[in-house]
């Protein structure tokens, strides 16, 4: 699957431009990207692809030297699991120790 990279959301699309995944991280304060939304179309799910899309996300951010926060429940529930990594966790996540603060 080719995935489009925009400023503040990864996406891929079929052939016909049917939304097959997508993943959406706006900057809600300066130097903090909020993970706000996660799709994978039906006939896509079970195969790792939202994972790769907020990996993907993840990196991004990183890459532009931001926070991540995450309001969309799979992404709140994915760096849950990778606590401790080195991924600069903002407050919004939903994980209570984590803070804004460097």
């Amino acid at each position: 699957m080719d995935y489009i990279i925009e400023k503040h959301r990864i996406y891929a699309t079929d052939k016909d431009g049917k939304m097959l995944a997508d993943i959406e991280f706006p900057e809600v304060s300066p130097g903090v990207c909020e993970i706000t939304h996660t799709y994978v179309d039906d006939s896509l799910r079970g195969q790792g692809i939202a994972a790769k899309l907020t990996e993907m996300a993840v990196t991004e951010i990183a890459g532009r030297k931001n926070k991540v926060t995450a309001s969309c429940s799979y992404a709140i529930k994915w760096l849950a699991k990778r606590d401790g990594r080195d991924i600069n966790i903002g407050s919004a996540c939903g994980l209570r120790h984590h803070s804004l603060q460097p």
